[in-house]
């Protein structure tokens, strides 16, 4: 999960991009890096960081041009710590290029050596992001006549693309003497949307992950970008678009609506704020119907992603609502820390309750979903310790027990509650009453409701199936085997005892 955005203006675009990464930082807190174009020549600044904390004045300054791209990053492939992975990334042959890549390639370690052999382009990095570049690169030679560049052989350029790389991917970059493109893997699994604006120079191109840095900095919604798309926008204000994909469907990740996303995004014609109201409203009737006799006086939200499926279980339930929870806004989102040991440190700094909400009452703690649990555990003994007399964990997203290989950061099973444990077995490990799952079906139906056009998705950490059809348990072993935070390779536990279930034909739960 990384933020990416893309503008092609006719001022200068530096203010832009940093008030999009801005909008788009709950997608990645470990980077961030803004690349602008003045004519041929490119001007980058990247580090480690929040996006307030790497940019300064003199940094902006330096990014001069009416063209530019912009990231946030949030590691799930290569090192977390190393400022070489930051992006935007460049490379100067055939053509100056800088790109940035939100998602995972599946099949990186096959495109290095494929790059090395045949290709004869090098690497300098473990990330995934540099791989794709090259590709990319790689086929835009291919595709150049005499050495110059048209918006069809750039399309040509990324059917390319397509057919060499796996995995999920939302791609912006910029060529530079020519413009910007950008383009969605023939899945649709990671966003990616365009929009437009009117100035008195003329019209501008934006795209970006998630909708809301449109509205934020003035341009307009246009649409999202179809799987397997590409947008290519040059200096003179063309905007031109092209499948590229051979069969391309909309398979969206459907964490993004769980997790991931702002509420105030709309995602492939879809309203997550309206997406996770609903997700209440079915959590309230699963409750109502299994549980009909559940004591319970007050619902609490754990703070913030989980308000909206929160309130509407309560109205549902005809229960009090009640805020429990503050929450320290300087404190990173814990999901997305790389080491364990800093998400179990964070989540008190993160969270202070309300003693008198939780005291003498049977309170029901409703979040978006339960990972690892190390955060639901923490969040269940506050409850107990402000003087709750019994507590109940909801989520309203149903259990994740497989790991995600697309671009977020859960992709070992022996990190994940859910996995191997019943429901019973998973309130005791966190130290609740009970516990109540979201159904999958009724997530997905969710998020159908505003757009029936999706009939599949990734939902491959709740049901094991993964939409590319190239995963292995070959693959899910060697990821196990290669986490880079040290603490799940230290048990001993033999990755071939893990099971996996896995499909490339998915099949709707209703």
């Amino acid at each position: 999960m990384c933020g990416i955005v893309g503008v092609m203006g006719r001022a200068p675009v530096n203010q832009v991009l940093y008030d999009a990464l801005q909008l788009l930082q709950h997608r990645g807190q470990d980077a961030a890096g803004i690349v602008t174009a003045d004519g041929n020549t490119f001007h980058m600044h990247k580090g480690l960081g929040l996006v307030r904390d790497v940019f300064r004045t003199r940094d902006m300054r330096s990014l001069t041009g009416n063209s530019g791209i912009g990231h946030c990053r949030y590691p799930t492939a290569g090192s977390a710590k190393s400022p070489a992975e930051a992006q935007p990334f460049y490379v100067n042959s055939p053509f100056g290029i800088v790109l940035g890549h939100n998602g995972n390639l599946t099949n990186s370690r096959q495109l290095r050596k494929e790059l090395f052999v045949e290709d004869l382009r090098h690497v300098n990095t473990n990330s995934d992001s540099e791989v794709l570049l090259n590709v990319l690169a790689h086929e835009l030679q291919a595709e150049a006549a005499g050495h110059r560049l048209d918006a069809e052989a750039i399309f040509r350029a990324v059917a390319g693309v397509h057919r060499r790389c796996k995995g999920a991917y939302a791609v912006v970059a910029m060529i530079a003497g020519y413009g910007m493109v950008a383009f969605r893997d023939p899945f649709g699994i990671r966003p990616l949307v365009v929009g437009t604006a009117d100035t008195p120079n003329g019209k501008e191109c934006m795209v970006a992950s998630e909708s809301v840095a449109l509205d934020a900095v003035g341009f307009q919604f246009l649409r999202d970008v179809a799987p397997g798309e590409a947008i290519f926008c040059d200096y003179d204000g063309n905007f031109l678009s092209r499948q590229c994909a051979l069969r391309p469907s909309l398979n969206p990740c459907i964490f993004e609506y769980v997790y991931l996303a702002r509420p105030d995004s709309v995602l492939d014609g879809v309203s997550v704020y309206e997406t996770r109201l609903r997700m209440g409203e079915s959590l309230a009737n699963r409750i109502m119907e299994e549980f009909p006799d559940l004591e319970c006086d007050v619902v609490i939200p754990i703070p913030d992603t989980s308000r909206p499926s929160a309130m509407q279980l309560a109205l549902k339930l005809g229960k009090p609502y009640r805020e429990g929870f503050i929450k320290n806004r300087y404190i990173g989102r814990t999901f997305i820390m790389p080491g364990q040991a800093e998400r179990k440190k964070s989540v008190r700094q993160k969270l202070n309750a309300i003693a008198m909400e939780f005291r003498g009452k049977n309170v029901l703690l409703v979040d978006d979903s339960i990972v690892r649990g190390t955060t639901s555990r923490e969040i269940v003994q506050m409850a107990r310790d402000c003087g709750a007399l019994k507590v109940y964990f909801a989520s309203a997203a149903p259990p994740v027990r497989f790991p995600n290989v697309y671009g977020i950061d859960m992709p070992t099973r022996r990190e994940l509650l859910a996995t191997n444990r019943t429901d019973e077995e998973i309130a005791i490990e966190i130290g609740a009453d009970a516990v109540f799952y979201q159904e999958l079906g009724a997530l997905q139906r969710a998020i159908q409701c505003d757009n029936p056009n999706i009939e599949r998705f990734d939902a491959s950490c709740f049901d094991g199936i993964y939409i590319t059809g190239d995963i292995s348990k070959e693959y899910l072993a060697e990821i196990e085997n290669h986490r880079e935070d040290g603490e799940t390779n230290q048990s001993g536990e033999p990755v071939a005892q893990l099971d996996f279930n896995l499909s490339s034909e998915p099949e709707m739960t209703s």
